[in-house]
């Protein structure tokens, strides 16, 4: 006979209760998805969003790009970044459509930024681009990606200023896009998690800390020499990589030689049409895949820019 107040029945925690005891983290994979503890581990899956009408901008500064840029060659464009993800056997997400988008919407990579418990969502620090993280949001909700962390109160942060020098360590610029409140954010929500995110400042006049540092391997890591922060190249060579330092190219080109996603150990799709780049991969034992981003590069980005990372390997 079933006991009304429901004392002793599973539902009360009888003997027919049935206890989670996993971890969130040991969760990933189950019943959640997603996750990353490095920028060179085997990449699994990436969140895109396919460029449109709103890049035909009339006042480029406006829109925050270097120059106009032709629409229809930029689709093409993204659309062969999405097949050279896919034909490296990546799972390619993409990010709804919405209102009245942003010119600079398809840069995904500044929109948030993976833990190996989630996301962490950017809040970017131009009035161009607020309002970008809803639509990311909803993409990861969509796909099964927690989100760890929304920043909040005067915090500015693009997940292009987040790298990760090893499992349980991060580097966070400090400058034009990511501030101090934003910092303090991640810092505590890391720590959560037993990582340590270590601040570093950016040069004035810089985007980006990806655009002048990337790690492609557990020892290996490349950087823009006079513009890497000093902290961040002794904290690498502290933790056993070795800085490889660019040639001494115009800044343009080496720009856009470490505007790279890591496929896995050593390997790299990069923009194409940088020959002295490549060759420079290639000889600290890097093999390159290249995709066009001639058009694409225009409005200040290329691949590392447009990509998401939402899953690798973790160790």
């Amino acid at each position: 006979m079933a006991k009304l107040d429901g004392f002793g029945t599973a539902a009360y925690g009888g003997d027919g209760w049935s206890a989670r005891l996993d971890s969130h983290r040991q969760e990933m994979g189950t019943i959640w998805r997603g996750g990353i503890d490095s920028e060179w581990r085997r990449l699994r899956a990436v969140l895109l969003r396919r460029p449109g009408a709103e890049l035909a901008a009339e006042d480029v500064d406006a829109a925050q790009y270097l120059e106009a840029v032709d629409v229809g060659r930029a689709e093409a464009e993204h659309d062969a970044l999405a097949q050279a993800y896919r034909d490296e056997g990546v799972e390619v997400l993409s990010v709804a459509d919405t209102p009245d988008p942003t010119p600079n919407r398809m840069f995904c990579a500044d929109t948030f930024v993976m833990t190996p418990e989630g996301a962490i969502l950017a809040r970017p620090a131009s009035t161009v681009r607020a309002g970008e993280e809803v639509a990311v949001a909803a993409a990861l909700a969509a796909a099964g990606v927690p989100i760890l962390r929304t920043l909040t109160g005067t915090a500015t942060f693009e997940g292009a200023d987040l790298i990760w020098v090893d499992a349980r360590t991060c580097l966070v610029g400090l400058g034009l896009r990511t501030n101090a409140e934003a910092a303090r954010q991640i810092t505590a929500t890391l720590a959560e998690i037993g990582i340590e995110a270590v601040t570093v400042d950016m040069p004035f006049g810089t985007m980006h800390l990806m655009g002048m540092l990337r790690v492609l391997d557990r020892n290996l890591a490349i950087a823009w020499p006079r513009r890497t922060p000093h902290r961040a190249v002794a904290l690498l060579r502290e933790r056993g990589h070795r800085v490889a330092f660019l040639p001494d190219e115009d800044t343009v080109q080496a720009n856009r030689g470490l505007n790279v996603v890591a496929l896995g150990p050593r390997r790299v799709l990069m923009p194409a049409g940088n020959d002295a780049m490549r060759a420079f991969y290639e000889g600290h034992g890097v093999d390159v895949r290249e995709t066009p981003c001639f058009e694409l590069r225009k409005a200040a980005g290329a691949v590392g820019c447009l990509t998401g990372v939402v899953a690798r390997d973790m160790a």
